[in-house]
């Protein structure tokens, strides 16, 4: 593992302190896309996770989130231990099996093994958004404040840089690209942005431990519509879920949704599918971004997914005078390839 020296010693110093642990042996565990190094270490007769993180912003809203959804007995990893610089933490460990892997051992042409969970994290998610969301420090916030203009207007420039410009080399017309990226942004907008936006709310973000359900990777919340997480849990791309599951998944939040707030449920499904648009340009931006740049290929594993996805959804679910520019920039981009 690279830079042993910056987070061995402050975690083992930290395992000694609280834990009195008398040998370290840490064992790496992937971040996937975070510049996190996670630690599993081994004590006694069972383990903890060690995280360092020289990114101290991120790490206050981590741990301020956590106490924060503790209180709502919400079910997020317990923090042990934190130094006293806040590079280095101590949690609780909730194993290995995410929803992901879970998907991935027991799917059948149905979903059906996996529509219980789906619907047991969307009702989770909604405590998350609604409940516990109204009391988040939201000063706290590192990277926006919430899903607003500038976020989106930055979300779409990374989709531009890193996957178009950065994978994808065909030439493509800047000008109606950007009337798009007005058309979209402006929709998105006219949704109120006042709960919490979970970020990265995907399966690989809920781990499944002692058949209970816990969710990790919040720290990049901010304040933004309901639609959006829905949208990056049900077009997570490698999780690849149905279509039809998708259509009952998203009935399913709705109506459970209904037990919190009053809302108009035709104006969230129509708006519902321009988040999932732009969740899908943000993430293929950093499927360039984690693949060129960090040179994690892995991730390019996921394009064909994105691709498919967002295909979809332009050519079913927006009005045909609508983003007209993308649905013809993806289609050929599903006919032409990429090549890496």
């Amino acid at each position: 593992m690279e830079n042993e020296e910056l987070y061995f010693p402050g975690l083992e110093a930290l395992c000694r302190k609280y834990f009195n642990l008398s040998r370290f042996e840490p064992a790496p565990l992937s971040a996937h896309g975070s510049d996190r190094k996670i630690l599993r270490i081994h004590m006694h007769d069972n383990s903890i996770i060690g995280i360092y993180n020289n990114n101290l912003d991120e790490n206050k809203a981590f741990l301020s989130f956590t106490e924060n959804f503790h209180k709502y007995n919400l079910h997020v990893p317990e923090i042990f231990a934190v130094s006293d610089d806040m590079t280095c933490y101590l949690m609780e460990d909730l194993g290995d099996l995410t929803l992901f892997n879970y998907i991935n051992e027991n799917r059948d042409n149905n979903f059906d093994c996996c529509n219980s969970y789906y619907k047991k994290a969307i009702n989770e998610l909604i405590k998350f958004q609604v409940t516990a969301g109204k009391t988040i420090d939201h000063s706290l916030c590192y990277q926006f404040n919430e899903f607003g203009e500038e976020n989106i207007e930055y979300d779409l420039n990374y989709f531009h840089e890193r996957f178009l410009k950065g994978l994808y080399y065909s030439e493509h017309d800047k000008i109606e690209l950007n009337d798009d990226f007005e058309q979209l942004k402006s929709k998105l907008l006219e949704i109120p942005r006042d709960n919490f936006l979970y970020r990265d709310f995907q399966s690989r973000n809920i781990m499944l431990k002692n058949g209970e359900m816990y969710f990790i990777d919040y720290q990049s919340g901010r304040k933004g519509a309901l639609q959006y997480d829905l949208a990056s849990l049900l077009f997570d791309a490698k999780a690849d879920v149905p279509n039809a599951a998708r259509e009952t998944l998203l009935t399913h939040y709705i109506e459970e949704l209904k037990r919190y707030i009053s809302f108009d449920d035709k104006q969230f499904r129509h708006y519902f599918w321009y988040f999932v648009i732009i969740r899908i340009l943000q993430a293929m931006g950093a499927y360039g971004f984690l693949s060129a740049v960090k040179g994690k290929k892995r991730f390019l594993e996921s394009v064909p997914y994105a691709l498919k996805n967002i295909t979809y959804v332009l050519d079913s679910k927006i009005d045909n005078n609508e983003l007209i520019y993308l649905r013809n920039l993806f289609n050929r981009i599903q006919n032409e390839g990429i090549q890496y």
